[in-house]
């Protein structure tokens, strides 16, 4: 995964990472997972192996009930990159029996491999009970039928202008049918379905854009608030407040994730965190920007939030620490206040997720890239098998989904590659309070 130029050298990042007190507590566990697990650790067969189509799929990929029979499909795609600058160019639909549904674009150009956000979701937009495939292609976005992939119609945007793609309520429609374009780290832009521009924002509050712009209705007013890098931005592009560190150089990277901790009714009862790319920092905010706290001295990547540990009724923060050698990659295990509870030591910890995968209403933590789920001693209870079903296969690119995939309700596991989405089904899981959808979240986002 590619982000700005990290602050420090592998070598110092090492040293911090040796030498960086745990806040004066010793920690809950401190784990090394970088060897084999062992006999002892069950390996867990995928429930499907589905195969991408060679041609035309990506390692992007989003899963929805694309033809409304009840049943998960999924699309890849690939996309062109000219100097930083990127499109969508193919799109692939796939059956849960691997056969495809329909293909778009041209697969004599773009690019297979792990980078970054493909500006390709899926979403019912007009509202009508059916899905739509929605891409950015070369200064224009194309909305497809999900259902056969036939094109609906294009919308001009601005060239340059679809590094990604996301969905949120500017308008006050009570559904998100606005949408963000933007560029890799400069612009953002928001229309409304019918394309028509409703504001721009050329570095929010003097920064640099996140990966992905964040909708979250800040106020509870029924309009989405944009955390469109370390600005929050209100519903019509102007700038509600800017985030503020008092230890780090902000202007050294830009946001790399945000994700609500806790919403409350007032702005001030809600928790938002952060993490930030170049300035090497985690932080969290409340919802007028106000820090709460904030460490730094690692290149804190992608955030989770959930309920982990059995003997806290609060949540818990999971974050990895990316741009570290392999076997060298840790996830570590934070508390609301910013006390740093516990470490796993994996080969690569940038892909995580959460899921209750043993029925205790507690999550465990999931890790792609070693296929490991770990509970809250840190300990792996289990390994998900991503063996290829066919030799030359490539499972070294992994994509985690936390989703439904079977039309229970439960949240499932499935880990993409190049080449395949393995669906590992959770046999043991509690039903959520809100049962899980199926398919992808909305704005589905590798950060």
């Amino acid at each position: 995964m590619t982000c700005f130029a990290p602050l420090f050298s592998l070598s110092l990042q090492m040293m911090f990472l040796i030498a960086l007190p745990a806040t004066g507590a010793a920690l809950l566990f401190d784990v090394d997972d970088t060897k084999e697990p062992g006999d002892k650790v069950p390996l867990i067969q995928p429930w499907r192996v589905v195969r991408m189509d060679p041609e035309y799929a990506g390692v992007w990929v989003v899963a929805g009930d694309l033809d409304n029979d009840g049943k998960i499909e999924f699309v890849s795609a690939m996309n062109l990159d000219l100097l930083d600058t990127h499109h969508t160019t193919t799109a692939v639909a796939h059956r849960l029996d691997g056969t495809i549904l329909w293909t778009w674009g041209d697969p004599t150009i773009g690019r297979k491999n792990l980078h970054h956000d493909v500006a390709l979701q899926i979403h019912d937009w007009d509202g009508d009970g059916n899905k739509e495939v929605i891409l950015l292609a070369d200064g224009e976005l194309v909305e497809l039928d999900a259902a056969t992939g036939k094109e609906r119609r294009r919308l001009p945007i601005e060239k340059g202008a679809s590094d990604c793609l996301v969905f949120c309520d500017l308008s006050g429609n009570g559904r998100p049918t606005d949408f963000l374009t933007k560029t890799r780290y400069t612009t953002i832009w928001a229309y409304n379905r019918e394309g028509e521009l409703l504001w721009k924002n050329d570095l929010p509050g003097g920064f640099r854009t996140a990966h992905q712009a964040r909708p979250m209705d800040i106020d509870m007013d029924g309009l989405d608030e944009i955390m469109a890098g370390y600005a929050m931005l209100n519903h019509d592009g102007s700038v509600r407040w800017v985030y503020q560190s008092d230890s780090v150089d902000l202007k050294k990277g830009h946001l790399d994730c945000a994700r609500i901790f806790r919403q409350g009714r007032d702005p001030k009862d809600t928790r938002i965190v952060l993490t930030c790319c170049g300035a090497n920092q985690i932080a969290v905010v409340d919802g007028n920007g106000k820090k709460i706290w904030e460490r730094s001295g690692h290149h804190f990547e992608s955030v989770n939030v959930g309920r982990i540990m059995p003997d806290r009724d609060s949540l818990q923060i999971v974050v990895d620490i990316d741009h570290m050698p392999r076997n060298q990659s840790p996830l570590w295990l934070f508390d609301e206040d910013g006390t740093h509870l516990g470490q796993i030591m994996t080969t690569y910890s940038r892909h995580h997720g959460l899921v209750d995968w043993t029925g205790d209403r507690l999550m465990e933590m999931v890790v792609a890239h070693g296929g490991g789920v770990y509970n809250h001693e840190g300990r792996r209870i289990c390994t998900l098998d991503l063996t290829p079903p066919q030799p030359g296969m490539d499972t070294d690119n992994r994509i985690l989904h936390v989703a439904d995939m079977d039309g229970d309700g439960i949240p499932d596991l499935a880990i993409s590659t190049s080449d395949a989405v393995y669906i590992f089904r959770n046999e043991k899981g509690s039903t959520p309070d809100t049962p899980a959808h199926l398919g992808s979240e909305l704005n589905f986002t590798l950060y």
